[in-house]
């Protein structure tokens, strides 16, 4: 204890409730410890804080990650990044904002022009469709269904782009 006893010499010692590093053997002795001992109290226990949020172990999966400065992007992700259609990759509101600051109007994360209408948007993902990317043939499908980029929305084609999205994700099982 602060004051000098023993654990075990007829006092029973009880640890410091916020960082457990300090034992004391009366309230007493814990109030007459307490200025030294505040300081360090508190950073340990943050650290106790942080490790026991880390080493829960929830993690979130990947995409909810900007790939260009790794920090996870806020929850209702639609308001706070930008899905980019030419490498299918979804980017921080922040690192677009600063990809413009430095007058580059193109893809963050690739560099592709960005597209100016619905045809070139379109050509964009049907060259990664082409390319057996599982994100682009899910986005497209996705379009069939919403009626976008000019597609005749339908059901049917929806269907046929997720089939070819299965078998893809078939062969490389």
């Amino acid at each position: 204890a602060n004051c000098g006893k023993k654990d075990g010499t007829g006092v029973k010692l009880k640890k410091c409730t916020s960082c457990h590093l300090v034992k004391y053997c009366s309230v007493n002795c814990q109030k007459a410890h307490r200025k030294q001992h505040k300081k360090a109290c508190k950073k340990r226990a943050a650290e106790l804080e942080d490790e026991e949020l880390y080493g829960r172990g929830l993690e979130r999966p990947e995409g909810y990650s900007c790939p260009i400065c790794t920090l996870p992007i806020p929850l209702r992700m639609e308001e706070h990044s930008v899905y980019e259609i030419c490498c299918m990759k979804r980017i921080c509101k922040g690192c677009q904002w600063a990809t413009g600051k430095r007058g580059m109007n193109d893809c963050a994360f690739c560099r592709t022009p960005t597209a100016e209408n619905d045809d070139e948007k379109l050509a964009l993902v049907r060259a990664r469709v082409e390319k057996k990317d599982p994100e682009a043939i899910h986005f497209l499908g996705s379009r069939y269904v919403e009626g976008k980029f000019g597609l005749r929305k339908g059901q049917s084609n929806y269907s046929q782009t997720r089939q070819s999205l299965a078998r893809l994700m078939r062969c490389s099982a």
